[in-house]
């Protein structure tokens, strides 16, 4: 179920935009030649594609469903520093003091190219949010959160503010369930899919063959070309670009089989909430903001006002489930925003992330596979680094050297996960454990 539509029934960014806010999809139906084929229209796909085109190459992607469909047209817009499941301290004993400081130049400039992409693009997303906000959910937990200020000071040179709990309140930040505050003046929040659909017309502008409703059901190699199948045509290219993320398939191509891990993460949605609801819980502020949980909650009050509400933790695919993690997400925006606990929340929906077993993104060649390129695993960062990544990919694609910074562990290839196909079963005991840590 975690594939079709019913996860993605009650997006509430679908309600944001207009049925003119798309580029005409073509439909495949016969052979297609191009030079380069990009599977996925999701950030990755679409930016990879956006900057070959504008490089004078000719280009095809290929979407299951529409491009913006999946995570990239579901997620809580969090433009912000991030692609790995690692600290920057854990970065740095595994990999090194060089490929620490690359990764952490690489997520500033990601953050920059996005808002260079909608700049140049005239992308009007719904902007707000100076930086984000990290919210220490246990007093022990300030400690840690006066630390990463200091580490913002060394790795990105700026200044981050830092907010006791008694101070929380004056910055429109109260709530029974924090206990301080630090703000990263870097990053700011949008609308995914109004930023998914503008990297799709800016696509198609620039002479991107876009095909929708094209799921890829063979990918095969004759001679010096690939040969993409799906139910009503083909494409043959001289080059392949994955960019299919938490919505990969392991056998296409067959190199991906257990090199990453679907996760879900799930948003509620409020309605609009009035000017007396929203003084009474005393949350003002239109900071995006996130939790120190393992198991982290993301919110955010947006410039509609309504509220969005994320967060992690859930396992299965089913109505049951589904239904199970929006009672679970009410019980936690209930406590930790109880003056709105009678406010409606008509929107749920959930999408999938993709996690690498190094925890760690990749962006490179498919080993084995000749002219074949590969681009994934942000980790719930993708907005951001889903863009950062395809540009690098589409750069290798054309044999560029990679100018921008780009640290040795993204080019590593995905290692694979234990028990293969049932990798997944891995997480009920990973979320279990997860949530007694974030419970002490």
């Amino acid at each position: 179920m975690a594939y079709g539509p019913r996860p993605v029934e009650e997006n509430y960014w679908r309600t944001t935009v207009t049925a003119d806010a798309a580029p005409k999809y073509q439909s495949l139906d016969g052979p297609v030649r191009c030079d380069t084929v990009v599977v996925g229209g999701g950030y990755t796909g679409l930016c990879a594609a956006l900057y070959l085109a504008e490089a004078g190459v000719d280009v095809v992607v290929l979407e299951a469903e529409e491009p913006g469909w999946g995570a990239s047209g579901r997620n809580g817009g969090f433009c912000c520093l991030g692609g790995a499941a690692l600290d920057d301290r854990a970065l740095r004993r595994r990999y090194g003091e060089a490929d620490a400081h690359a990764f952490s130049s690489a997520k500033r400039q990601a953050v920059d190219l996005v808002d260079g992409l909608l700049d140049r693009l005239g992308i009007d997303a719904d902007v707000h949010s100076e930086g984000e906000t990290i919210l220490a959910h246990r007093a022990s937990d300030v400690a840690g959160l006066r630390q990463t200020a200091r580490a913002m000071q060394a790795d990105q040179n700026v200044r981050c503010e830092f907010h006791s709990a008694a101070e929380m309140a004056e910055q429109g930040l109260a709530s029974p369930e924090f206990h301080g505050a630090l703000t990263i003046p870097i990053g700011f929040a949008l609308n995914p899919l109004k930023y998914a659909l503008g990297l799709a017309r800016a696509a198609a502008s620039a002479g991107v063959r876009l095909f929708a409703n094209a799921r890829v059901l063979g990918i095969t190699r004759h001679g010096a070309e690939w040969c993409l199948s799906t139910a009503d045509g083909r494409v043959q290219a001289k080059r392949l670009l994955m960019a299919t993320n938490g919505y990969s398939a392991d056998d296409l191509p067959n190199w991906m089989a257990g090199r990453y891990l679907p996760v879900q993460s799930n948003i509620l949605v409020t309605r609009p909430l009035t000017d007396a609801e929203i003084a009474a819980q005393g949350w003002t502020s239109a900071q995006m903001c996130y939790d120190t949980r393992r198991l982290l909650h993301y919110f955010r009050l947006m410039p509609d006002r309504r509220m969005l509400f994320g967060l992690r933790g859930a396992v299965r695919a089913s109505d049951a489930a589904l239904a199970e993690t929006r009672a679970m997400a009410r019980a936690d925006f209930d406590r930790i925003f109880p003056a709105w606990r009678h406010v409606e929340t008509p929107y749920f929906w959930s999408g999938l992330v993709a996690m690498a077993r190094d925890r760690t993104p990749f962006a490179g060649p498919i080993p084995g596979l000749e002219n074949a390129f590969a681009a994934m695993c942000y980790h719930g960062n993708g907005v951001a680094m889903g863009t950062y990544a395809g540009t690098i990919m589409a750069e290798l694609a054309l044999g560029r050297a990679v100018e921008r910074p780009f640290p040795e562990f993204m080019r590593r290839p995905l290692a694979r996960f234990p028990l293969g196909r049932y990798r997944r079963l891995l997480l009920p005991a990973a979320y279990s454990w997860y949530r007694f840590l974030d419970s002490r």
